[in-house]
This record gives structure tokens, C-alpha cells and sequence, in this order.
């Protein structure tokens, strides 16, 4: 048997080891970890030469695209919105809708008036905003927005339609966004209709858009796009195409790296001999593209010619950038 001497100082060590663990948790001395931000550029080609030099007077837009870049006290948030062109044949400019989108979501962020683990919020109150203008702004859009809470070192996603976004790490792809469709070539969409047409165009409650949340780390590098450009480059394309930026995190070399992709997605898009992930994607459900005609819209083997804009983003430690 033991004795009580021998026990008692089992549990003064067992104390000891206990207040010594408790103290390592709570050090003051402990180093917090570093906010992370996000290092940008941003690009993009109108399909219509007839708008590109439109798009230049308009900021964030490239032809029926628009995009956002913002940040505030405690987030970095990204977006991207993808007009849908068959309001022309109605006399509507596709282009209004997304741009007013985007920018009433951008003064959301920048005024503070939202939560960073709830982009989707950001859109259904955008959307909201547009759908209580006395003059209304008629059109369609997906949407796509992307928040960075720096804090928590995890990014807040959510995504309605087939713009989207990819996140690389160490040159793989560590998380991405899901494609939403109705079918093929038609995404889920915001719109707002003229009283003539109301529930004769495809409208989307901002609901239905997927939410995710994932850690990023220092390196890490994230491009949203619209689908001018994920229909023209491949994923293996683009990852090669960001790979050096995981080691440089100059903003002139991202906003290279971000014309570069562009202007390559664009230059694919009008090869009619191209196999672009479009071509592919229609050839696997039995559309040849060599001559179909689908929704009105006559359509080319190879790229798709398309409105493009692209959003790189870098994840970096506040310290080694300039606010």
C-alpha cells in the first residue's frame, strides 16, 4: 500500500503539470495569428468590339459582365456578375442589370452593411434593393461573391449560376465552386421583367445560390470568373497559368497574370477549331455545336465566343502588403 506522502505528491505534480498546461494556453505572450488579405487584379474582353470601348467608360464592366472588388473593417469580398444577352431581343441592355448588382453589392460591403460569413446575404439584399427601385432595372445575371473574413483566415462563398470560382494550393485545386444549370447553356439566374413578361423568363430566388466556407492559408490563390472563361480554358490551363503567383505576391504581377488568362481565354474563344471545355461539354450530351442551332443563337465548333472577366486574388499576411 502507499503511503499518503507518496500520493500527495502525485497530486501536486498532476497540479503542477495542470497550472503549467493552463498557463500555455493563456499566455499573454502567445502570438495571435495574423489577419490574411487578399492581393488583386482584375481583367476581361467584351465578345463585341462594338462595346469594348463602351465597357472602358463603365466601371466593372466588360461588355454584359460586371465585377466588384471591395473591403472594410473586417472582410474582402470579390464578385462577379454574368448578364444574360437575350434581353436585346426585348430592347433591353443586358449589361445594366449585373453592373447595378455589383455595385449596389459593393457599397453594401464597403458601408459595412454585411455579414462576411454570409455573402449570399450580400446578394439577396442587392437583389432586393433592385426589386424596390421605383425605376426598375430590367435584366438577368448570375452572381457569384466571395468573402474573405481576415480574422478567421476562411473565405465565405456563394454562387448562383455558371460563374464561379477555384481556389489553388501548392498548384492544386484544394476547393471550388458548383456549376448551377436549368440545362445546358442556361443558368440560374437573378432577374427582374417587365410587367408584360413577368413569369415568362427564368427567375431564381437568391436563396437557391450554394454557400460554402473554406481555410485559406497564406499562398493560396483564388480566381473567380465568369463562364466566358471557365468555357474556353481548361482547369489544367488555369492552374498552370496562376502556379508562379504562389510565390509572388506583387499586385502588377497578379494583374499581369489576370490579363494574361483573359486575353488567352478570349483569343480561344474565337478559334473555331478549338476543343474548348464548351465544345466538350456539348459534344457529352450529344450537341454538335458544327452548325446547331440552339435557343436562337447560331453557335461555332471550338471556343465560344463570350463577354470574359477574370478576378485573381492572392492570399497574403497583412503585414506584407500596403493597405
Amino acid at each position: 500500500m502507499q503511503s499518503v506522502a507518496q500520493y500527495g505528491r502525485i497530486v501536486a505534480r498532476a497540479l503542477a503539470a495542470g497550472i503549467h498546461n493552463e498557463f500555455q494556453l493563456k499566455s499573454p505572450f502567445e502570438k495571435p495569428k495574423e489577419p490574411l488579405h487578399l492581393v488583386t487584379g482584375a481583367s476581361g474582353f467584351s465578345k463585341s468590339k462594338s462595346l469594348t470601348k463602351s465597357s472602358q467608360l463603365s466601371k466593372w464592366t466588360f461588355g454584359d459582365d460586371a465585377y466588384f472588388i471591395s473591403r472594410n473593417k473586417v472582410a474582402d469580398v470579390i464578385g462577379v456578375a454574368d448578364g444574360v444577352g437575350g434581353w436585346r431581343n426585348y430592347g433591353i441592355d443586358p449589361s445594366s442589370f449585373p453592373r447595378t448588382l455589383m455595385l449596389v453589392c459593393e457599397r453594401m460591403v464597403r458601408e459595412g452593411h454585411f455579414v462576411p460569413q454570409s455573402p449570399a446575404n450580400i446578394i439577396a439584399a442587392g437583389y432586393s434593393e433592385m426589386m424596390e427601385q421605383k425605376v426598375l432595372t430590367l435584366g438577368s445575371s448570375t452572381a457569384c461573391v466571395v468573402s474573405l473574413h481576415r480574422e478567421e483566415q476562411t473565405i465565405y462563398s456563394a454562387n448562383l449560376g455558371d460563374s464561379g470560382f477555384l481556389v489553388i494550393r501548392n498548384g492544386e485545386i484544394v476547393h471550388r465552386s458548383t456549376e448551377q444549370q436549368h440545362y445546358f447553356n442556361t443558368p440560374y439566374q437573378l432577374a427582374v421583367a417587365p410587367p408584360s413578361r413577368d413569369g415568362q423568363w427564368l427567375s431564381d430566388s437568391p436563396e437557391m445560390a450554394e454557400s460554402s466556407s473554406f481555410k485559406v492559408e497564406d499562398g493560396d490563390v483564388l480566381m473567380l470568373a465568369t463562364d466566358g472563361l471557365f468555357d474556353n480554358l481548361s482547369e489544367d490551363m488555369i492552374v498552370r497559368s496562376l502556379r508562379p503567383l504562389h510565390t509572388h505576391k506583387e499586385e502588377e504581377r497578379i494583374q499581369s497574370t489576370a490579363h494574361s488568362m483573359a486575353e488567352h481565354a478570349y483569343k480561344l474563344s474565337l478559334d473555331p477549331d478549338y476543343m474548348s471545355p464548351f465544345a466538350l461539354s456539348a459534344c457529352d450530351i450529344g450537341i454538335d455545336l458544327r452548325g446547331e442551332l440552339l435557343k436562337n443563337l447560331f453557335l461555332f465548333s471550338g471556343g465560344k465566343p463570350d463577354d470574359i472577366t477574370c478576378i485573381i486574388a492572392r492570399v497574403t499576411y497583412q503585414s506584407e502588403i500596403f493597405l
